[in-house]
């Protein structure tokens, strides 16, 4: 099976690329897992000092591919999933090179979040954000929401998560969430001309530099990932989101107890 999600290393330069352009750029579990090992190479990698992480076609990623959700045979509980989940996206944090993400269309639920825990963000001015999970009946959980309260505060984040609304690029810009707005045909130039700015200096700078950002934000992200794990885990099993499946299924308006 080729890999949808794939490295290339040139020189000190690594790029990422998401590849699922049929359901643009969907992650389902084998993508994970390929990820998860690509991070896991670029951890003992040093010779990288930037790494880009781009995708393929119309979006960055609309997400979860939900018509993978169940296809594949665990016999891991649904905890065990997200605690994988968690070790194998906070490989981020082990990195000493960092991730410049180059944002076309869609950055949606989990992959906009894993998004904002890398270092940079650039967009398009079609660039789209979203994270839709209480939509769904579940809560945000791969760390982002911890990321994107220090950036925009309680207000964003609460509109964002609470109303799933989008969140265009311009609006990102002027909250930090991207740094640059360039034109789609500019946005792979562009990262890969940050990522050879950021490889030219020297390495131990940009580690340490690198190193005082994450002490400033890491430990309030891991809390709230902690937070996610139980609460989500929480909800899974709860009686308002067996509510809301039953409700979906039969076509009618749910009931909730708040339990």
């Amino acid at each position: 099976m080729t890999a949808q999600v794939r490295l290339d290393i040139d020189g000190p330069i690594a790029v990422i690329t998401n590849d699922n352009q049929e359901k643009r750029n969907a992650f389902t579990d084998d993508m994970d897992k390929q990820l998860f090992d690509i991070l896991d190479e670029l951890r003992s990698t040093p010779s990288v000092r930037a790494v880009v992480w781009r995708g393929e076609g119309h979006s960055w990623s609309s997400g979860r591919d939900v018509g993978s959700i169940g296809t594949n045979k665990t016999e891991m509980t649904h905890h065990e999933l997200m605690s994988r989940g968690h070790r194998g996206i906070k490989q981020i944090f082990d990195l000493d090179a960092p991730i410049i993400v180059p944002i076309q269309g869609w950055a949606i639920g989990g992959s906009f979040q894993r998004a904002l825990l890398c270092d940079i963000r650039i967009a398009t001015p079609e660039t789209r954000f979203m994270l839709p999970e209480v939509g769904h009946g579940v809560i945000p959980d791969t760390g982002g929401v911890g990321r994107l309260y220090q950036m925009c505060g309680h207000g964003v984040v609460s509109d964002m998560v609470l109303t799933g609304r989008p969140l265009g690029a311009e609006e990102a810009l002027s909250l930090g969430i991207v740094s640059r707005i360039v034109t789609r045909e500019e946005l792979d130039d562009t990262a890969m001309e940050m990522a050879r700015k950021i490889a030219s200096s020297p390495a131990v700078t940009v580690k340490l530099a690198r190193r005082v950002i994450a002490h400033l934000a890491i430990p309030e992200i891991v809390t709230s990932m902690e937070d996610e794990l139980i609460y989500q885990t929480f909800i899974n099993k709860s009686e308002d989101f067996a509510e809301f499946r039953a409700a979906r299924a039969e076509e009618r308006d749910p009931v909730y107890r708040g339990s």
